[in-house]
């Protein structure tokens, strides 16, 4: 009884709290109707002339003006480095491709942020930096070019592509088993943390290793009431869409793509971002599809510039190392994020919150409701203190350690992940259906899961967590034994969970397990209710 009424108790604070927090509002940028063709400013539709200087041109003049549309035609265009400028409009036809040079030489090494650190990087194929008002819209195509730029491992390729990788130039690694596109870029594998500031890397001592500093296709740095709507952006040199410190972004109708194969090749990353919208977009990507970031250890906590106000609805993820994910780079924060009515077919990992130690920082106030799952490879909903930056499905014939257990003080550096409620979610197919694993001086702390049907190989793995409520579930697993474990977890509550059949219903280990509760649930089913084992003990868990 009075697990349930807690239970209640926090779906009605949830609900207040959602409706609450989702009346931020998103402001919408405006612009004036005047019309700036590229053409008219010089640029050639041959795929051949370089027209960086007079695409920046119309937008230069287009800003000046007081604003309104950069019109690129139809026409292939092809294009170096481009600066988006304030109350400018970038609409690019149906029919054109703004297609971003193969030569690495156009693009100027420049300060600017890498996966929450500062540094040195090529500066992105197409940026804005402190705009206001500004736009990438209609329906054609934006092409970073990123096979010039990515390495790529021969594990991810079938043997004909890799023979055809290796005939069109670049070099290989010592071992053989990864293509790089140049010998510059290989030089940068050699250093511990490239391109990084903190590291002692200046412009002068990553101008060896150049091209191994690929940048993100989209870069939009601090930017006010931004509208990304309808464009098709792929083939990214790394990341595909950073918002970096905006406020004010929607994006909408858009579809990023990328090789399967693409390291690093992320759909989008919203990076301390403030009142943001993602709806009805399509991702397929070589890395995580829809993403959430705030910084990396001491400079995400110093910057101190959480990732909030969030809604991302009716989004489609295909390939990706995850569907909606949060982290690893989280030190900054992240809350008040609503996901709903979202689709994931072949992602790696469906739901992926992820951080490790040294991170800090407090991912809190995260809704997710309405969300389909289809051939995934990995789990299907996954909390995970561990990260250790590797793809999230092993390759074959690839072994991994578990990681060390062992406790650590706690201070700023100490991730913190609570108060997450996702509900309503279907997965046909996933090698483990629920895995959470906090670490043993910080718990993952009040997850709340309910009304699912999940199919996969495994049901559910708990490790190192506290006030975990799984509620009416249904579970079609192969492997029945233990259908639920729990390890040095407390305050754990199954209620009305279904299953096909099982071995075992609950195996709980370890001295720090306890306030377990298997309520509602047909034992029946199960050939053996209950096995403890490293120090639990039987009378900490209830089953009714």
């Amino acid at each position: 009884m009075i697990y349930r009424k807690r239970l209640l108790f926090v779906i009605l604070i949830c609900f207040s709290v959602a409706v609450k927090a989702q009346n931020f509002k998103i402001s919408q940028p405006v612009f004036r109707k005047d019309t700036f063709n590229i053409a008219k400013f010089g640029a050639v539709a041959d795929g051949f002339t370089l027209n960086s200087t007079a695409i920046q041109a119309a937008i230069d003049a287009c800003s000046k003006k007081g604003g309104g549309v950069v019109l690129v035609p139809g026409g292939l265009w092809l294009t170096g480095p481009i600066e988006l400028k304030s109350n400018v409009n970038l609409h690019i036809q149906r029919d054109a491709i703004l297609q971003f040079s193969d030569d690495l030489s156009v693009y100027k090494i420049v300060e600017m942020n890498w996966e929450g650190l500062d540094g040195f990087r090529n500066q992105s194929p197409l940026y804005a930096t402190k705009a206001i008002n500004i736009a990438i819209t209609g329906s054609g195509i934006v092409d970073g070019n990123g096979d010039a730029w990515r390495m790529v491992k021969k594990d991810k390729l079938t043997s004909s592509q890799w023979k055809n990788k290796v005939a069109s130039g670049g070099v290989l690694s010592e071992d053989g088993k990864t293509w790089y596109p140049s010998a510059s870029s290989l030089a940068g594998v050699k250093v511990k943390k490239p391109g990084v500031k903190a590291d002692g890397e200046t412009l002068e001592s990553v101008m060896k290793y150049k091209d191994f500093l690929r940048p993100n296709l989209v870069v939009l740095n601090t930017c006010k009431n931004v509208l990304l709507d309808g464009v098709t952006f792929q083939n990214s040199p790394a990341w595909n869409l950073h918002p970096l410190m905006c406020e004010n972004l929607t994006v909408k109708n858009v579809y990023a793509k990328n090789p399967w194969y693409a390291q690093n090749g992320d759909g989008i990353d919203i990076e301390s971002c403030k009142n943001f919208l993602i709806d009805n977009c399509t991702f397929d990507v070589g890395d995580d599809g829809i993403c959430i970031k705030s910084g990396r250890d001491a400079e995400g906590r110093k910057r101190a510039m959480p990732t909030e106000n969030g809604i991302i609805k009716n989004c489609v993820v295909y390939h990706a190392h995850g569907g909606f994910v949060i982290g690893s780079e989280m030190s900054g924060g992240a809350k008040n994020l609503y996901v709903s009515n979202c689709s994931f077919i072949g992602t790696d990992i469906g739901l992926r919150f992820k951080t490790t130690r040294g991170r800090g920082g407090v991912v809190e106030k995260i809704y997710v409701n309405n969300i389909r799952m289809k051939d995934i490879a990995g789990e299907a909903i996954l909390f995970d203190m561990y990260y250790a930056a590797k793809d999230p499905v092993p390759m074959a014939g690839e072994k991994r350690e578990l990681p060390k257990v062992e406790f650590k003080p706690i201070d700023e550096t100490t991730p913190v992940f609570k108060d997450f409620y996702v509900k309503n979610v279907v997965c046909n197919g996933a090698e483990k259906a629920i895995f959470i694993r906090g670490i043993p001086e910080m718990h993952i702390k009040n997850i709340n899961l309910e009304n699912m049907t999940l199919q996969a190989k495994i049901a559910v793995d708990i490790q190192e967590a506290t006030d975990v409520n799984i509620k009416n579930i249904s579970f079609i697993v192969k492997e029945k034994n233990p259908l639920l474990y729990v390890l040095n977890s407390e305050g754990i509550l199954f209620d009305n969970i279904n299953y096909n059949n099982a071995d075992l219903l609950i195996q709980a280990e370890g001295e720090r397990s306890g306030n377990i509760k298997v309520l509602k649930t047909d034992t029946s089913k199960a050939k053996k209710k209950l096995e403890v084992g490293f120090g639990a003990k039987e009378e900490k868990i209830i089953i009714q």
